[in-house]
């Protein structure tokens, strides 16, 4: 099968953790299910969760920590 992508629900910050002291949601190798949470992308004060589509392992992030993203950008992979 091929490899999924998970994508910025909203233009925004990306953030990888709740806080900046916090654990990232996930990282590289671990297993998601749908609906799993993996980043929060920030828009004018107010966050929304980023949630997998679909189940996986993710193989890499596309983009970093705090990073800007567009709506519908690549954020990152998820193999089988």
């Amino acid at each position: 099968m091929s490899d999924k992508t998970i994508k910025a629900p909203l233009p925004g910050t990306f953030y990888r953790r709740a806080d900046p002291g916090a654990d990232p949601f996930v990282s590289e190798g671990d297993s998601v299910q749908a609906g799993d949470v993996v980043g929060l992308v920030e828009i004018m004060k107010s966050f929304h969760e980023v949630k997998a589509d679909a189940g996986g392992v993710v193989e890499r992030f596309l983009v970093e920590n705090e990073d800007t993203v567009e709506a519908g950008q690549d954020l990152a992979v998820l193999g089988d």
